[in-house]
């Protein structure tokens, strides 16, 4: 004989401290499931809170409110047990680690037939990369504890708790869950979804159980949650799977033998219909690599534009390649009437960046500024060749070049403060890296949607754009033409950078993967070059430190995963 538990998966987009609106939206994944004559509805890692919600947890009301949300969800439960995510109180008192105090946790209120039926609290906090979990929340103490649900025993864990080989749902397995459940805000990185898949694949089949994993979806400053949320059976093949970086209601059907309840359990809620007809199962496919990227950069873009209030963003045009992506980013968030391209043409732009600028943003349908600086550089110029002269000899360089480039940062921020619009940064990854940017000039800006991708990488995911839809629109001699800063003449990114293949393999070994210069030079690079890079990237680090945020798309982003001091003198070589 089999029992038959009706999982509902509710994988929405929550933004950070947005209770009444949060809890809006609980509330229709809630009822929605009683529709669906679900037996459990599983909801995001703090879901009434947002992920994450960092200091704001410090905030005595903070907590207070999400608490009183989650007494209104409560009492507004029904039939189905929803397993919510919220920030709990912990008894006063408690103390980790013997050092310091930590009086909440992340934890999962089960919620049925208008009350709180038990909470689980996180065990193991991440406190790595993007996650500094230890910070805010007690480390969980609780023994195990198992919940019935319509006949059959589950445990119920969040997120980091289920990547250990012995955490939490290999111990409820152990103690005879035979549905295991984790709510999460994981996010996304290129290969994030693979790595997921494999190891809640190994839990499945390790603990001889149902693994329903619920990931949140949607943009949170940097971070973009990409859901994917999955439902493995006990021998690890795959049962079904949501969509990835939208929002998604997925329903799916398990079978589980029947076995006597566990001991220690807590009852939620009793057996359902068994006339009720089966759900089909659903197994969404993941989007190829260059359409999993680009969508995560639309949904990061397309999250901060609208959780932080701006509705129209600035694109400076140059009629180069990452500007064009930034651009096409920006319309596939928007739509084409909330994005405004500006061309600032200087002595030095070249008739044909002048009209790819234009072009693309025809192809496009955006509406396109034309502001020439030849008059401010002019009389910049003019200002300063008394000083330059007298202290320097009056030899041109760098100085004179970035000029420009700041010339045309004062113009975007100035139609941003007359408009409010929010100008999106142009600048790539391998840029980032090694400084090859102007701080104040195009490094200026609200959101910098390509900052953690390598120029390499750009050019595969304007390859892919111009794949999809009815016509290309980035016009091919942007993906052809070398590329270029355009501030003095003939100049081009190679002449101060290398290739940006080789650029690129050197920044994923010192930067992602942490290797120092001999481990890299033994792969096969060439010494002097990784040196020269290696350099770059250290003695930029204080410009990385005053750009925007952006999108991360790579395991290790400059920003929140990468942490180094400014001020230090070890060069690894």
């Amino acid at each position: 004989m089999t029992d038959r538990l009706r999982i509902a998966g509710a994988q929405i987009d929550l933004t950070v401290g947005d209770l009444a609106g949060n809890e809006r939206k609980i509330l229709e994944a809630m009822a929605w499931a009683e529709d669906q004559g679900a037996d459990v509805l599983l909801l995001p890692e703090l879901a009434i809170t947002g992920y994450p919600p960092e200091d704001l947890v410090l905030r005595e009301g903070f907590v207070t409110e999400n608490l009183a949300v989650l007494d209104r969800l409560a009492a507004a439960s029904g039939r189905v047990a929803a397993v919510v995510g919220f920030v709990d109180r912990l008894a006063a008192g408690v103390i980790d680690d013997d050092v310091v105090k930590r009086d909440v946790a992340n934890a999962a209120a089960v919620l049925a037939q208008g009350a709180i039926r038990g909470i689980y609290h996180k065990e193991l906090l991440p406190n790595y990369g993007v996650f500094d979990e230890a910070r805010y929340f007690a480390e969980s103490r609780d023994p195990v504890r198992l919940w019935m649900m319509s006949g059959v025993t589950t445990g119920v864990s969040i997120c980091e708790d289920i990547w250990s080989p012995d955490g939490p749902p290999s111990v409820q397995a152990a103690s005879g869950a035979a549905v295991l459940l984790n709510i999460n805000g994981s996010p996304y990185h290129i290969g994030k979804g693979e790595e997921r898949a494999a190891l809640l694949r190994d839990e499945a089949v390790r603990s001889g159980a149902v693994v329903a994993y619920l990931n949140t979806v949607g943009g949170q400053d940097e971070l973009v949650f990409d859901g994917g949320s999955i439902v493995l059976d006990p021998s690890g093949e795959l049962a079904a799977r949501a969509v990835m970086f939208d929002e998604d209601l997925l329903v799916h059907d398990i079978e589980v033998p029947e076995v006597a309840p566990a001991a220690g359990h807590t009852f939620v809620s009793g057996s359902t219909a068994a006339d009720r007809p089966p759900v089909e199962p659903r197994v969404e496919s993941p989007p190829p690599y260059e359409a999993e990227v680009y969508q995560a950069l639309v949904t990061g873009t397309r999250d901060y534009l609208g959780k932080t209030g701006f509705s129209k963003v600035l694109v400076a045009l140059s009629g180069g390649i990452d500007s064009s992506l930034v651009a096409v980013v920006a319309v596939d968030a928007l739509g084409a009437e909330n994005v405004i391209g500006i061309g600032m043409p200087s002595r030095y732009s070249s008739e044909g960046s002048i009209k790819d600028a234009q072009d693309l943003a025809d192809n496009l349908g955006v509406r396109f500024l034309v502001v020439p600086i030849e008059p401010a550089h002019a009389a910049y110029l003019s200002m300063l060749e008394r000083p330059f002269a007298d202290l320097n000899g009056g030899a041109e360089g760098t100085a004179e070049e970035n000029i420009q480039s700041r010339i045309r940062g004062n113009l975007i921020m100035a139609l941003s403060n007359k408009f409010g619009w929010i100008v999106l940064t142009t600048g790539n990854k391998s840029e980032f890296a090694t400084g090859y940017a102007t701080l104040y000039g195009d490094m200026s800006g609200g959101y910098a949607v390509i900052k953690d991708v390598p120029k390499t990488l750009v050019y595969r995911l304007a390859r892919y754009r111009n794949s999809v839809g009815q016509r290309p629109v980035i016009p091919e001699s942007v993906i052809t033409k070398p590329p270029s800063a355009e501030l003095k003449p003939g100049q081009l990114d190679q002449d101060s950078l290398p290739p940006y293949e080789v650029l690129d393999a050197i920044i994923e070994e010192y930067v992602e993967k942490d290797r120092g210069v001999a481990e890299i030079v033994a792969m096969g690079h060439d010494e002097a070059t990784v040196k020269r890079v290696v350099r770059m990237i250290d003695v930029t680090e204080y410009k990385r430190r005053q750009s925007p945020p952006g999108v991360k798309i790579t395991p290790k982003a400059f920003g929140r995963d990468r942490r180094l001091p400014i001020a230090h003198r070890y060069r690894g070589l």
